[in-house]
């Protein structure tokens, strides 16, 4: 598997339309992301007329409990789903948000999990999806280290393989709020796979977020993000997704690959050509002292003494005479 592992998340960008959901997996099957992931919302089982909206951005929608059923599919369109997105070569994956959801994506057999950041306290989803052995990939936004402490220990009493996202809760996220510190605090902390989940709508918080070690990639897709919807100017274009994962592929090569300083012989025969032997800059007579005004550094290397030496040949006699922009060397001075 090529790392680190890039998930592109549609999320609610279909706005509740299948074709707009299916436009968008042909779109991300170009960028070069491994996994679509998807969010299966069950209105009745998740939701209730009293939750409010996080952004007032419906026009259409009178609640959030009916914007849940606007953006809800049957299973046999997950199913659809599902099966177009694996044969356009992508993983799926997706987040449960009920428990009847979770059966709805066994059904489906889906091979692994994504927990929202608000359902990383929801034990009741966390036995679900336990009870079926698969891998899940947790995002730790809006918990703190008391939580997410008792989250891992109860999927590791189950012997739940996971890994863990540091993630801001805020869309857009904002520089101070990225949080790549935690990136390494939850590498040290809990000794699982950690990665990245974005809202920043910026290339190179992922970037920054290979460079510090994380395994895992995870940002919100949109075709525009002046388009209608909630997390619209939190995600990235589907161009933006092709350059980052090309940036991030490279930097993961480089970081792969680490350059011994120690040793330079593999620059040997350039050296050879960039550095640069000592000449005289003009005329001087036999018997002439050298001093340092009367020095040149020309390339290639190895026609005369090494330039790096000029402090050897300064106050030396010439044996012979020397002509302008002769190289210089050993035995032309005593």
């Amino acid at each position: 598997m090529n790392k680190p592992y890039i998930i592109a998340e549609i999320g609610q960008a279909h706005d509740g339309s299948l074709g707009i959901l299916y436009s968008y997996m042909d779109a991300l099957a170009s960028t070069g992301v491994n996994a679509v992931k998807f969010q299966m919302h069950i209105a009745e089982a998740e939701s209730s007329e009293h939750e409010p909206f996080r952004v007032q951005f419906s026009l259409e929608d009178k609640t959030r409990f009916d914007y849940w059923k606007r953006m809800g599919f049957t299973l046999e369109q997950w199913k659809g789903i599902k099966l177009y997105c694996e044969n356009l070569g992508l993983d799926f994956i997706c987040s449960p948000f009920s428990n009847l959801a979770v059966d709805w994506l066994e059904e489906l057999g889906v091979k692994q999990y994504k927990i929202g950041s608000g359902e990383v306290n929801n034990f009741l989803i966390l036995e679900k999806i336990s009870q079926t052995k698969k891998p899940v990939i947790l995002s730790s936004g809006m918990s703190s280290y008391d939580e997410l402490d008792q989250t891992v220990a109860f999927l590791k009493e189950r012997n739940v393989d996971f890994s863990i996202l540091q993630c801001t809760t805020a869309y857009p996220t904002h520089p101070e709020q990225y949080g790549l510190n935690v990136i390494q605090e939850l590498q040290k902390k809990y000794h699982v796979p950690i990665g990245f989940s974005d809202h920043s709508a910026r290339l190179e918080t992922c970037i920054a977020a290979t460079v510090l070690g994380a395994e895992i990639l995870e940002f919100h897709v949109v075709f525009d993000r002046q388009i209608f919807g909630p997390d619209s100017k939190s995600s990235l274009t589907i161009s933006e997704i092709r350059d980052l994962v090309v940036a991030v592929r490279n930097i993961k090569k480089s970081l792969d690959f680490p350059i011994d300083k120690k040793s330079n012989e593999s620059f040997s025969s350039l050296k050879q050509i960039f550095e640069k032997s000592l000449a005289i800059n003009k005329n001087l007579p036999k018997n002439h002292i050298v001093t340092f005004e009367d020095l040149e550094a020309k390339k290639p290397k190895g026609f005369g003494i090494d330039a790096s030496k000029f402090r050897e040949v300064i106050g030396k006699k010439l044996i012979f005479g020397k002509n302008q922009w002769d190289f210089l060397k050993d035995e032309d001075i005593q």
